[in-house]
C-alpha cells in the first residue's frame, strides 16, 4: 500500500462547492463545501468504517445479513461501498453519485477500488435513477448530503416509494439523518409513511446522526434475545459493535422488556 506522503488539498475558501481533504493524526477526511467531515479513512486500516455513523449503517445486517445486492445513494469518500464489497464477497454493490470530481477523489485519495463484477460506480442522479431502473437490491442505503444539509430530492416521499419498489423480499432501506437538521421529523414522517411494515431509528454513537431503518415487509418478531444473538454472531464475523447496535435500538423506537418493536 502506497500513499503520498505530503498529499493534501485545502477547500479555497471562496468556493463553497469545493470537494476538499484534509489529513491529521493518521485520518484523511472528505469535505464537501464546508468543514463538515462527510467521509474517513483512517491510513493504516483503509478498508475499516472509521465514523460511527457508517458502523451504525451496518446495524441493517441484523435484519438483512446476507444481502446479494446493495444499491447506494451517495458515495463521499466511499468507506461503506469499500466495507461492504470486502466483507460481503457475495454481494454486488452498485453506487449512484451525483458529481464526477467525488468519484475521482474517492478512487485517488481513498482506496476505492475500480468497477469489476461485483462493483460498479454510476455517475448519475440517484433520484432518477431510481425512478427509471427496474433493477431489485436486498439493501438500499441512502447518504445523500451536501455542504449544508440532506439533499432535497433524496428525501421526497416520492423517492421514499421508489425506493421501496425496488427492494425485494425482506429488503431493507437505510438512510442517513441528521438529528439537527429542520426537515428531521418531516423526511422520518415519509419514511415511516412509505413503510408500513416498520420503520427503525437508531442513534450513531457519536451524537447527530440518526440512522432509519425502512422494512419492506413485516420483519418478524424482534425478541431481544433472538437480535442479541445475532448481533453476537456478526460481531464475530465483521469486528464491528452490534451488540452496542442493539442496545441502541431501545433509544428510540417502541420496546418492552422481550421484543423490540418495529
Amino acid at each position: 500500500m502506497k500513499f503520498l506522503p505530503k498529499w493534501r488539498l485545502r477547500k479555497p475558501s471562496e468556493d463553497t462547492e469545493t470537494v476538499y481533504v484534509s489529513e491529521k493524526f493518521g485520518v484523511r477526511s472528505l469535505h464537501i463545501g464546508s468543514d463538515t467531515v462527510q467521509s474517513a479513512m483512517r491510513l493504516a486500516r483503509p478498508n475499516d468504517l472509521e465514523l460511527s455513523y457508517t458502523r451504525s449503517m451496518m446495524a441493517c445486517l441484523l435484519f438483512q445479513p446476507d444481502p446479494r445486492n446493495v444499491l447506494m445513494i451517495g458515495l463521499g469518500g466511499g468507506s461503506v461501498a469499500k466495507y461492504l464489497y470486502h466483507q460481503l464477497p457475495e454481494a454486488k454493490v452498485r453506487v449512484l453519485e451525483l458529481d464526477p470530481q467525488v468519484v475521482a477523489i474517492a478512487r485517488q485519495c481513498f482506496l476505492v477500488p475500480p468497477d469489476d463484477a461485483r462493483f460498479q460506480i454510476i455517475v448519475g442522479d440517484g433520484a432518477e435513477y431510481m425512478a427509471r431502473h427496474e433493477a431489485r437490491a436486498d439493501l438500499i442505503m441512502v447518504d445523500g448530503y451536501d455542504a449544508e444539509s440532506h439533499v432535497e430530492a433524496l428525501a421526497t416521499r416520492e423517492f421514499y416509494n421508489h425506493c421501496r419498489a425496488r427492494l425485494g423480499a425482506g429488503g431493507v432501506l437505510v438512510v442517513n439523518l441528521w438529528g439537527g437538521d429542520r426537515q428531521f421529523n418531516e423526511v422520518l414522517k415519509r419514511i415511516e409513511a412509505v413503510f408500513p411494515d416498520g420503520t427503525l431509528c437508531l442513534p450513531a454513537r457519536k451524537p447527530g446522526n440518526v440512522i432509519a431503518f425502512g422494512f419492506r415487509d413485516p420483519p418478524g418478531s424482534l425478541a431481544w434475545a433472538d437480535l442479541e444473538s445475532r448481533a453476537a454472531e456478526l460481531e464475530a464475523r465483521h469486528g464491528l459493535e452490534f451488540p452496542q447496535f442493539v442496545a441502541g435500538l431501545a433509544a428510540m423506537n417502541r420496546n418492552d422488556a422481550a421484543h423490540l418493536y418495529p
